[in-house]
This record gives structure tokens, sequence and C-alpha cells, in this order.
């Protein structure tokens, strides 16, 4: 239930909070970490309960992936250090699905494009 005065519903606030931590807390290590780029943390979806929360990213292969399971632990303690929840949620990276459908749908308006370009 909304609170008047408050434009968001709790988890979209709690959502929001984590995903800037994390933001925040990433450019630290990929600034120490030379093996890692820069990564875009595009929303963040935790769980009612806070026991879990998916971390999604704009641009993550098998390897960033593998780097981000190794700090995965680090990100946790700076979000239990900075962020005044309950409980710290356990963090999984995942590339945002929204970008991957839209890189789909990109492709195919090219393809379609290029065969008009071809048949006119």
């Amino acid at each position: 239930m909304r609170q008047p005065g408050r434009p968001y519903s709790r988890m979209a606030r709690v959502n929001e909070t984590l995903r800037h931590a994390i933001a925040l807390e990433l450019e630290r290590i990929c600034d120490q970490d030379g093996d890692l780029p820069l990564i875009t943390v595009t929303a963040v979806e935790c769980d009612p309960d806070l026991t879990r929360a998916k971390v999604y990213l704009a641009d993550l292969d098998e390897h960033g992936r593998e780097l981000l399971g190794g700090y995965r632990q680090r990100l946790q303690s700076t979000l239990a250090r900075t962020v005044r929840m309950k409980r710290t949620p356990q963090l999984s990276f995942e590339l945002d699905p929204a970008i991957v459908n839209g890189e789909i749908v990109e492709r195919a308006l090219r393809q379609i494009s290029r065969s008009d370009t071809d048949s006119g």
C-alpha cells in the first residue's frame, strides 16, 4: 500500500537503492580490476522477503559473469554497510532481458531494411 507523498512502492524504492549502491561499488571495483570492464547496472529486482536480488546488467559475457561472481561477497558486504535493511539479499547477476530483446528487434529491423533496399 502506498503512503501519501511517496510516488513509488516500498519495493521500487528498495530496488532503486540497491541498484544505486551496487553501481557505485562496481565502479570502484572496475577502477581497481583492469580485467573487469565498466558495467552498467540497469535494474535490481529484489524478492519481497529480501533474501535474493537479481542484478540486471547492460552487457555481461561469460568471463564478466565469472569475475563478478568473485566480487559478490564484496558487493554484499558493501550493501550491508551502506544500506539500512533488515537483511542483505544474496545477489545474482543476469543480462538485462530488455536489452537482449531490443537487440533482437534491432537485428530484425536491419534485416527488413536490407531486404527492402535489395528488392527496390
